[in-house]
């Protein structure tokens, strides 16, 4: 018999408190923590499924609310509070709820670019990218954030919406982009955003205890 353990946890970061909606099966094969998008919360579509996806197949799963929507402001924090607010985030769940389990990170536009930025310094086995704002609409002057994909050493997969006006980050070695119906927010069709997860979550993961991730 299989049994789940639900928690809200209130996580002290250097810019204000987080909150992180976690959810443990009983003897997890590995954890997924993912961060939500620039203006909106964790119960967006995409996440939510995602996170079912991942919960099916017994994996851990964190949904992480920035401070300053905890805080209830909209508008993000600087880019380099996101990250250190997410890092230390992902340190309380490491030595707690998450302890002893390979870790995925990830999230949806803007959570996607914070886990990519920090994916080396906690020690990701693998980067899931939901949306990521590959340009800035309207805005060709400003660069490129394929740097912080490209910076990325473990598995990533990006799910994009074909008409994103954020653009299409470009597959790569090591990162497979898959494109499905729709726009940035990934609503269109989630069952096609379901069937990518799915089949990659089980290919970066070990199988059992102390095996490697299958090759991709």
């Amino acid at each position: 018999m299989t049994s789940e353990k639900d928690d809200v946890l209130d996580v002290t970061t250097p810019h204000g408190p987080a909150r992180v909606h976690v959810t443990v099966p009983d003897s997890p094969r590995g954890a997924l923590a993912l961060g939500h998008g620039a203006g909106g919360g964790v119960g967006a579509k995409d996440l939510v499924a995602t996170a079912e996806v991942a919960a099916g197949l017994s994996l851990a799963v964190a949904l992480v609310e920035q401070p300053y929507r905890v805080a209830g402001r909209r508008a993000p924090a600087p880019a380099r509070q996101l990250d250190a607010a997410w890092t230390a985030v992902m340190a309380e769940l490491r030595a707690g709820a998450l302890a002893g389990v390979p870790l995925v990170v990830g999230g949806r536009s803007s959570g996607a670019r914070v886990a990519c930025r920090t994916a080396a310094e906690i020690g990701a086995a693998a980067v899931l990218c939901l949306a990521f704002p590959l340009q800035t609409p309207g805005r060709p002057d400003r660069p490129s954030r394929l740097p912080e994909l490209e910076q990325v050493t473990v598995p990533v997969l990006v799910v994009q919406g074909e008409r994103d006006p954020f653009g299409m980050p470009p597959p790569a070695p090591g990162r497979e982009v898959v494109v499905v119906a729709g726009d940035h927010n990934l609503a269109r069709d989630v069952p096609a955003v379901r069937a990518a997860v799915r089949g990659w979550l089980p290919a970066v993961l070990p199988t059992t205890a102390g095996e490697r991730p299958a090759p991709r």
